[in-house]
């Protein structure tokens, strides 16, 4: 279980998150809704401490992530994996190399630092990467794929941390409805397939309801929704969205794509 208690982060004099307690059971799909610049980005960057809590706790099974270092903070990142926006990958790399640098936990600083692989590194990302239909990519390099199989091949390199969260970070902001389709896919499949812990930020409500077991809205840094897909009405989506709630609530070619369903395992 994942616990945040009176999580604050502030900029200077503006405040970016203020005050969220939420506790997110494990196996758990949780989107985090709200419109740009709600706190949401920053909210999963503390959650894998890539940004430092300016007061409050995160906890995980009782433990206290806020004030972990060194290996420790390297093995809470490994178990909380990023899924990015932007991908985050190294182009002139392979796809197999991409996936691979999520071993880099499981690897001896020695290994790692000259990029030597064991049999069961490779393995593991191989095998991966059939679940997402990008084994026969694997030598490719990662500048010559669509962003759709960018983003599945940063899942896979998600995936082989063996984390028990993976924080997705806007995944599909830059992605066309099919790869939209494919990639909310594959988180789904994680989630349930394999009991991972899901929390992800989307803009699309349609999306959201569509996907997730449990809402959580921000609405300028703080917690303003908590609730089941179905507690989330258009009353409570222009409180989140304001005038951008009618572009949200309604998106035509993704609602002719999707179906809420769990993928059939590769």
């Amino acid at each position: 279980m994942l616990t945040l208690q009176n999580l604050t982060k502030t900029f200077g004099s503006s405040c970016a998150v203020r005050n969220v307690s939420l506790t997110i059971e494990r196996g758990s799909f949780v989107g985090v809704i709200g419109r740009s610049g709600a706190g949401k980005s920053t909210l999963l960057r503390m959650l894998n401490r890539l940004a430092e809590p300016t007061s409050g706790t995160i906890s995980y099974d009782g433990r206290d992530v806020t004030n972990l270092r060194g290996a420790a903070l390297r093995e809470w990142r490994r178990s909380c994996a990023m899924i990015f926006q932007q991908f985050n990958l190294v182009g002139r790399l392979d796809v197999m190399t991409n996936v691979l640098t999520g071993r880099l936990a499981h690897a001896s600083h020695i290994r790692s630092l000259f990029n030597i692989w064991s049999e069961t590194d490779k393995a593991v990302a191989l095998t991966a990467l059939e679940q997402f239909d990008m084994a026969s990519l694997a030598a490719q390099r990662v500048d010559q794929l669509s962003g759709g199989q960018q983003q599945r091949v940063a899942i896979c390199r998600a995936l082989v941390q063996e984390p028990d969260i993976i924080l997705a970070d806007e995944p599909i902001a830059s992605l066309d409805p099919r790869n939209t389709k494919i990639v909310m896919d594959a988180l789904l499949r994680i989630n349930k397939h394999f009991g991972i812990t899901v929390v992800c930020n989307l803009h699309s409500l349609d999306l959201a309801r569509t996907y997730c077991d449990r809402l959580v809205g921000m609405s300028a840094g703080q917690l303003v929704f908590d609730g089941v897909p179905d507690a989330l009405t258009a009353d409570v989506a222009r409180d989140l969205y304001g005038l951008e709630a009618g572009d949200v609530l309604h998106a035509p070619q993704q609602e002719a794509a999707l179906g809420r369903r769990v993928p059939a395992a590769a």
